[in-house]
């Protein structure tokens, strides 16, 4: 009987993987006429153009700021309500790492791409605002320790750089690089102390850069609670961002997260809801306290007086009675909903401070011009499609690879395939049609 030849399996090593990295990368630019990226590539090429005429005419050719009114909806927008929305990856990396709370842990790594795509996009929308954005380096030589800003720009440098660092477990394990994992597993508990700590710093900071404004702001939203108010509502917002991220995760590539019960799903994103109300309820008592204290309640009948019961209590009281409410019938659907009321809500407080009752006794109010917004569109755009490429093309969500120690195969961690990486067959040839499915997203 003749002896059966075998071939020996073909060693996979991180060269590899980036060659058949870069058969996935073509694949995700390769052209669809779909909806979605018919709209971003319109709104992507106007925001292109923007761009230009922003560095080539400057800012006066394509905003509406003045010396009465230098920051507009680039800040007010752009980078508070930014910050503010990318709080999910300091909340869920604590709630893991630092009190233990596994059964989120598959929330977490899509938080924190999250939140690192969010302070990339604000720091952009910064470049754009500034006069000199070539001098956007000075905090880092010329030291002014008794400045709000330098310490702003501080924390959002070193926490978009822990942002980073904590991002790096994905591109590890796409291409096999288990030293680098294990030592930024190892590094992960001190990058999740100094990341919370970098975010409670520069969260508060952004509201107590508006305590030097009191004859600017509005009596109503001025208090000296300002930045416990804007670090208690970026929690709020964290915790909102990460119940529709993980919604809309779960629907556009839910090929990717096949292996997860949606029952299971349910009950997670109901108890991030529960949460989510109490940090409302302490947040609305906040307001409620500061406005005692400051004394304007008969300013509340007035057209500002209006917005600002919308912003407290339909944005604010009412997606807390919805959170619980959810959490005591056990309603994912109306988790969901107060999610984006919560969300709507700290995007109006944002701008509400920054923009709309900013000076608010002027006679010129500020307007923002139309480039403002379609830059503005035109960033949100391209972190929805930064997102998608990412989530295409590393093991953010669904299965993740386990990198054995003795000869560095990617085994699944529950014997299914590493979602949205290149994989072959046994004799190494054709990749598997998951790569296909998993960049043919509904997006």
């Amino acid at each position: 009987m003749a002896n059966s030849i075998t071939h020996p399996r073909p060693r996979h090593t991180w060269l590899t993987d980036v060659a058949r990295f870069g058969l996935l990368v073509r694949d995700a630019i390769r052209p669809r006429a779909t909806p979605f990226n018919l709209a971003a590539t319109v709104v992507l090429s106007l925001g292109l153009v923007v761009t230009w005429i922003r560095f080539t005419r400057g800012l006066g050719a394509t905003t509406n700021l003045s010396d009465n009114y230098p920051w507009g909806l680039w800040i007010g927008f752009d980078m508070l309500c930014g910050v503010a929305l990318a709080a999910g990856g300091f909340v869920l990396a604590a709630a893991v790492e630092l009190f233990h709370l596994e059964r989120y842990r598959g929330f977490v790594r899509p938080a924190i791409l999250t939140a690192f795509l969010g302070y990339v996009l604000a720091v952009l929308g910064l470049l754009m605002d500034l006069g000199r954005p070539w001098a956007i380096w000075h905090p880092m030589v010329f030291w002014q320790p008794h400045s709000v800003m330098f310490e702003v720009a501080w924390c959002v440098m070193l926490y978009s750089t822990v942002l980073f660092l904590e991002c790096l477990p994905s591109v590890c394990e796409r291409f096999r690089l288990r030293r680098t994992l294990a030592l930024v597993r190892r590094a992960m508990l001190a990058l999740t102390v100094v990341g919370v700590v970098l975010s409670t710093m520069h969260q508060s900071s952004l509201g107590g850069l508006f305590l030097l404004a009191p004859a600017k702001l509005h009596p109503l939203w001025y208090s000296q609670l300002i930045p416990l108010l804007f670090f208690i509502s970026a929690v709020i917002a964290g915790l909102s961002m990460v119940i529709l991220e993980s919604t809309l995760s779960h629907r556009l590539f839910h090929s990717q997260v096949a292996d997860q019960r949606p029952a299971d799903v349910d009950r997670l994103v109901i108890g991030l809801g529960k949460a989510a109300s109490v940090v409302l309820l302490v947040y609305c008592c906040v307001k409620t306290i500061a406005v005692m204290k400051a004394g304007t309640w008969n300013l509340l009948p007035t057209p500002y007086g209006v917005l600002f019961l919308v912003e407290v209590l339909g944005l604010g009281l009412l997606p807390c009675a919805l959170y619980a409410h959810a959490a005591r019938v056990g309603s994912a659907t109306l988790t969901r909903c107060a999610s984006v009321l919560a969300i709507l809500g700290v995007v109006l407080n944002r701008l509400n401070i920054s923009v709309i009752a900013f000076r608010w006794n002027e006679p010129v109010r500020y307007v923002p011009h139309w480039m403002e917004v379609v830059l503005s569109v035109a960033l949100i755009t391209l972190g929805l499609v930064a997102f998608r490429w990412i989530v295409n093309t590393l093991p953010v969500l669904g299965a993740r690879p386990t990198l054995t120690p003795d000869h560095g195969e990617a085994v699944s961690s529950k014997a299914a395939p590493s979602r949205g990486a290149v994989s072959g067959n046994d004799d190494g040839h054709a990749p598997s049609k998951e790569v296909s499915t998993c960049l043919r997203s509904p997006l």
